[in-house]
């Protein structure tokens, strides 16, 4: 009876993670009969088609919409870790840079309606070679994401200085026809364009591929901007919760990681909480509460971690491109009882989260590195 539970769940598990795999090979092959019909209408000539790619964008922009929906409800549901928070957190980036891939197939369709009006032929070879390039790159990172496949992804990475030696020969080219007087000036820069949308193409792809071996090995540190992997942890008050985990966060010093914390609204700090902290070495007695509002640069914000029910209200207001996730943490402010039973709450609930985040920490950095033993170890 006690083992039955463990496979249901992961079967569930298993199930959610296929659903989203499938959506994203969904959304890849959208983008890429958008962006072969894109470039067949720049070819062609052909008005027609070129409307009907730009129209069918917004079937890309609702795969996206359903998606992100699809990740949010796996967070919730799951609470991942490890290599499966890794899997969401590079799927959310996935879907990102494949709507950008939509936006850049539209675009080529946009210049093939300027071009279909110029009387001069767009050279097939150059722009055949790029376009096919480009398409195929985008496949594979894919592939090599869903299929957990790092040897793809490295391997597709290497067709990326290919494509910009293409495009640079496109460029120079296509200005010298102008020079020449051979290419009308209305025609220079939809050609150039053109190019470079393939070319930016391949950079979502190379991104796509990073994500693959950030899933698949851990080695990915494309999360860790100049600023660092910021966090933001969200209770209803920014009372209690919230603020332990950030003392907990930055105490634990994983190198380039920035912990913060806020209420919904800003409230009162607990003041058992005040007391239960400084028995851990934490003076939190001075700092001010604040609301996700009052977040510095919150736009630049990689995570959002929602630690009460009624902070998810704050995700219409958190960063739209931040990944949210839900950790089920009881609050012991609202645990009434004896003092022993008070404070084993506190306990609880500060090992929780010192558990979360050095899990977070862990998926994150990957194979990059830890958190010192000594941080880690000695002083929580």
């Amino acid at each position: 009876m006690d083992a039955s539970p463990a496979p249901h769940f992961e079967a569930l598990l298993q199930r959610d993670i296929d659903v989203i795999r499938n959506r994203l090979l969904e959304m890849l092959r959208l983008d890429e009969e958008a962006l072969k019909r894109a470039f067949d209408a720049v070819l062609s000539r052909d008005r027609q088609l070129a409307y009907s790619v730009i129209l069918r964008d917004q079937e890309v922009d609702s795969r996206e919409t359903e998606l992100d929906r699809l990740c949010i409800e796996f967070i919730m549901r799951h609470q991942p870790v490890a290599s499966h928070l890794r899997f969401v957190y590079g799927a959310s980036k996935v879907i990102s840079q494949l709507e950008r891939v939509g936006d850049y197939a539209e675009s080529i369709a946009r210049q093939a309606l300027l071009l279909s009006s110029v009387s001069y032929e767009v050279p097939r070879e150059m722009y055949s070679e790029i376009a096919k390039l480009a398409v195929s790159m985008l496949h594979n990172a894919v592939r090599a994401f869903v299929d957990k496949n790092p040897d793809l992804a490295r391997a597709t990475m290497l067709s990326e200085p290919r494509v910009n030696q293409v495009r640079d020969r496109i460029i120079v080219e296509v200005l010298q026809w102008r020079e020449q007087g051979i290419l009308p000036l209305d025609a220079l820069a939809p050609m150039m364009t053109v190019a470079r949308r393939f070319e930016r193409v391949s950079d979502q792809a190379t991104n796509i591929c990073e994500e693959a071996l950030y899933f698949a090995t851990g080695e990915y540190m494309r999360h860790f901007p100049s600023g660092g992997f910021r966090v933001v942890f969200v209770d209803e008050t920014h009372g209690c919760l919230s603020r332990m985990a950030e003392l907990i966060g930055n105490r634990l010093g994983a190198e380039r990681f920035s912990f913060s914390s806020a209420g919904v609204e800003a409230g009162t700090l607990d003041p058992q909480t005040v007391w239960f902290l400084a028995e851990k070495g934490f003076d939190a007695s001075h700092e001010k509460s604040l609301s996700i509002e009052q977040i510095p640069q919150l736009e630049h914000v990689q995570m959002v971690i929602l630690l009460s029910k009624e902070a998810e209200a704050v995700i219409p207001r958190a960063p739209s491109k931040a990944l949210n996730v839900r950790w089920l943490v009881a609050d012991p402010t609202r645990v009434h009882g004896t003092p022993d039973e008070i404070r084993a709450a506190y306990e609880h609930a500060f090992e929780a989260l010192t558990t979360h985040i050095r899990d977070l920490i862990q998926a994150v950095l990957g194979n990059h590195g830890n958190p010192s033993d000594e941080n880690t170890n000695s002083t929580i």
